[in-house]
């Protein structure tokens, strides 16, 4: 009997284990097994193969702002360096930084003792000179009394004609006489002005109303203006701040003159300084082989909250949208060399073509493409078996007939019918140019064209317009199947893009795979482990296993 049972085989082993079960333990292990296997089918249609799981974003409104950032410092828009114009020792500084001035507010004093001395002997040598003057205009008088009486004597022949003569040279020698000293006394007087302008030049003034912003300069420093003129001070117009950005030359093409811009400030919590660009400096700096672009904007600055020398972190924006549909750009497959026209629709599954629409669901769009050629190749096959049965002569005839009447079957006459209907409703006078121009604005499609909107002002309306181009997303279904879908974006930055056409608010697109949490933990534990055994010498504990000989 055992030998028997044991050549029995697997079969009637499994026979006597399953007889050792009743039938209801029986079932439920068949509804455990049944639920073990759908529970792996769910898994593997959220997660795929690998176990990962598809990540959907919901379609919402918000606001897109493309910008270009950048480092600048705040400088204030009207400045005056203020220095010293005589040299002297500096006797006393009458302001403080921080203090608000008006202008001719004095602001310093340098030591006058020189000055003062220099224009006291300025005019002692006028008074000099001007004595001089005085005697030689009584030596003029004389000698020209003396000539007179020469005169005489000669009319009565009691002189000589030499005596007369004498006379008059010496008149003549006192007029130049007096003529050299007002010229040293013009010159004289000159002087006297510089050193009394000197003299006023020790006591310093503000130029300009304004705040001082710094002082370089010490009470009792000696000022030597020979070399240099030396900066004592600062006084700056703090009511409009001047931003001086560096862009590099990478964003710079970006840039356009008139734009908007805004910063931030270190400590400003958030708040934004608004402006619009004003000047793009066309010679750059050059720092460790990096080029970077001046861009200049002003901003006011009532409030005084703005100091000099602050960092601002500027942002140039390029195009903005507000209150549109918005997606990530996680989610955008772009379509390579398609921009699409401002006004032209979709090509989704509400404007899709002809052929596309006829297109059944679940077919795939290769299939439908390939099905459409086949169509139209079987067509011009029989209408090429039409055209055989024709006589010899009449293929010419049949090639020249739609040059000549016009426009061959159901398609040709609507075309032929379209043309004579604008030909006929153009006014008298118009240019066909002209008349074609309006009909292809007024008819979307015809001639190829997409319909053109209305022009919009302003530059951020400009690029927005520009940038509208077409992208693919993945558009998770509420029966939980996914759908490739055709749709046009246009003002986008690195995180998110407008949706122009193609999708609807509520919408969910696909953003990305989860990985498993199993995957992450197990990257996350082997990188360390691995790290370590790089650094660990080999044959230690932990690190790497040693060559083989």
């Amino acid at each position: 009997m055992d030998k028997k049972e044991g050549r029995g085989g697997p079969g009637n082993f499994a026979q006597r284990a399953l007889s050792r079960f009743s039938p209801p333990v029986l079932g439920l292990l068949v509804v455990l097994a049944a639920l073990a296997l759908g529970l792996a089918a769910w898994s593997l249609s959220r997660g795929g193969k690998d176990g990962k799981e598809l990540i959907g974003v919901e379609v919402r409104k918000g606001d897109i702002e493309d910008l270009v950032a950048a480092t600048g410092a705040l400088q204030p828009r009207d400045y005056v360096d203020v220095g010293a114009q005589v040299s002297g020792q500096l006797k006393m500084i009458h302001v403080e930084v921080g203090q608000s001035v008006k202008e001719g507010d004095l602001l310093a004093e340098i030591d006058a003792e020189q000055s003062a001395a220099r224009v006291d002997a300025s005019l002692a040598q006028m008074r000099s000179l001007e004595a001089q003057l005085e005697q030689k205009r009584l030596n003029l008088a004389k000698a020209e009394r003396d000539l007179a009486r020469y005169r005489n004597l000669l009319a009565a022949e009691a002189t000589t004609l030499e005596s007369v003569q004498n006379a008059e040279t010496e008149a003549a020698n006192m007029r130049a006489q007096m003529a050299q000293l007002r010229a040293q006394i013009d010159q004289l007087r000159a002087s006297t002005r510089v050193e009394e302008a000197n003299l006023k030049y020790t006591r310093i003034y503000a130029p300009m109303a304004g705040t001082v912003v710094s002082i370089a300069a010490k009470k009792g420093q000696t000022l030597n203006t020979n070399q240099q003129a030396p900066t004592l001070m600062r006084v700056a117009d703090l009511s409009v701040m001047n931003v001086q950005t560096q862009v590099s030359e990478a964003d710079v093409a970006k840039l356009r003159v008139g734009m908007d811009a805004y910063f931030t400030t270190l400590g400003g919590q958030g708040r934004r300084w608004y402006g619009k660009l004003t000047k793009i400096e066309p010679t750059p700096t050059v720092t460790n082989n990096v080029v970077l672009y001046n861009a200049l904007f002003e901003v006011p600055n009532d409030s005084g909250s703005l100091m000099t020398q602050m960092t601002a972190q500027v942002f140039f924006v390029v195009a903005q949208v507000h209150d549109v549909l918005v997606i990530p750009m996680s989610a955008l497959n772009q379509v390579p060399g398609q921009r699409r026209a401002a006004g032209a629709g979709p090509e989704n599954r509400n404007n899709r073509p002809a052929g596309e629409a006829e297109r059944p669901a679940g077919q795939p769009e290769g299939e439908a493409r390939r099905n459409r050629r086949e169509s139209a190749v079987a067509a011009g096959e029989g209408s090429e078996g039409r055209r055989g049965e024709r006589q010899p002569g009449a293929e010419g005839e049949s090639r020249r007939a739609p040059r000549e009447g016009g426009a061959a079957g159901e398609g040709g006459e609507a075309r032929g019918q379209r043309r004579a209907q604008a030909e006929a409703e153009r006014p008298a006078g118009q240019p066909e140019g002209e008349g074609r121009r309006n009909r292809r604005e007024a008819v979307p499609g015809e001639a190829g064209d997409a319909p053109r909107g209305p022009r919009r002002n302003g530059a951020g309306a400009a690029a927005a317009e520009t940038r509208q181009r077409e992208a693919r997303v993945k558009v998770m279904l509420p029966d939980g199947s996914i759908e490739e879908r055709k749709i046009v974006v246009g003002v986008s930055n690195r995180i998110h893009a407008q949706v122009i056409s193609g999708l609807e608010a509520g919408d969910k697109v696909v953003a990305g795979v989860r990985e498993p949490e199993k995957a992450r933990n197990g990257d996350a534990s082997r990188q360390p482990q691995s790290a370590m055994q790089q650094q660990m010498p080999p044959g230690m504990p932990g690190g790497a296993a040693p060559r083989g000989r």
